[in-house]
């Protein structure tokens, strides 16, 4: 069974009590459950992870990149929270591991200020998520079946 790895960056351990205007009242525990959900339908092995350290993201994705090379690894989501429109570590990692990565963000980050309109991720995401609040997850799971 593949894997499919959920990346979540910092501040994301803080949904269901941050800004729930913007990004609803889900914790990362029910993010978690629905991803369990979407990965068990569609037949995929799920490692759901968050750390507010940009180090521990990057590795996450060298991991994710051996088991890709290993013919192990169906897909990366990932919302890298504020690293998104930061890390060139982050965009460096995908780039290097030549995997399949969805970016993810829970609001419409282009409805948003403007620093938020600018993403290093993007340039190396196969596709790009935002808006659909929590329940962008499974469908960006869904996603990773036509990839």
């Amino acid at each position: 069974m593949k894997k499919v790895f959920v990346l979540n960056g910092p501040n994301l351990n803080l949904l269901g009590t941050r800004e729930p205007a913007i990004y609803g009242a889900a914790t990362l525990a029910d993010v978690a459950q629905l991803c369990q959900g979407a990965c068990a339908t569609h037949g995929f092995e799920l490692v759901f992870r968050q750390s507010n350290h940009e180090g521990d993201l990057v590795d996450w994705i060298h991991e994710a990149g051996r088991l890709h090379a290993q013919g192990e690894f169906a897909g990366l989501i990932l919302n890298a929270g504020a690293y998104t429109h930061t890390s060139v570590a982050l965009h460096d990692a995908i780039k290097g591991t030549g995997i399949v990565c969805i970016e993810l963000h829970i609001s419409n980050v282009h409805a948003r200020e403007s620093f938020r309109h600018h993403s290093y991720i993007s340039l190396a995401a196969k596709a790009v998520m935002c808006g659909f609040g929590v329940k962008g997850y499974p469908l960006a799971i869904a996603a990773l079946t036509e990839m």
